[in-house]
C-alpha cells in the first residue's frame, strides 16, 4: 500500500516536471512529452516518472533518451523547489497504460466494424 507521503510528493514531481517541460527544460530533442505519472518508493528513493509522447516510435526513443539524459538537471532543479532530506532518484519509462488502451480501442473499433460486437 501507497503512503500518502509518497503519493504526495509523486504527484508534485509530476506537476513540477510538467511546469519544467512546458516552460524551461532547453533540450529539443524532449519533443511532445506529457507526465501521465509519478511512482515514488516507500524510503523516498527512486521516482518512476511515467511519460508519453506524441509521435513516431524513433521520436519517442529520442524525447525518452533525452529526459533520461537530462534526469540529474531535472532532479537538481526539482530539489531546489521541493524541500526533503534527500531527494529521489528520477527513472523515466514510458506509460504503457495508454498505448493499451488505444490498442485495445483500436481491437473494440475492429470488431465493431465485422459485426462480432
Amino acid at each position: 500500500m501507497k503512503g500518502i507521503r509518497t503519493v504526495r510528493l509523486g504527484a508534485l514531481i509530476q506537476k513540477e516536471i510538467s511546469a519544467l517541460l512546458h516552460n524551461g527544460l532547453k533540450n529539443p530533442n524532449v519533443g511532445l512529452a506529457s507526465i501521465s505519472h509519478v511512482d515514488v518508493t516507500p524510503d523516498l528513493s527512486y521516482a518512476t516518472v511515467k511519460i508519453s509522447v506524441m509521435g513516431s516510435k524513433q521520436e519517442q526513443m529520442k524525447s525518452l533518451n533525452a529526459l533520461q539524459q537530462s534526469a540529474s538537471f531535472i532532479r537538481s532543479h526539482l530539489a531546489k523547489l521541493i524541500n526533503i532530506h534527500k531527494f529521489p532518484e528520477l527513472r523515466f519509462v514510458f506509460d504503457k497504460g495508454q498505448q493499451h488502451a488505444a490498442r485495445i480501442d483500436e481491437i473494440l473499433h475492429e470488431l465493431k466494424e465485422k459485426g462480432e460486437l
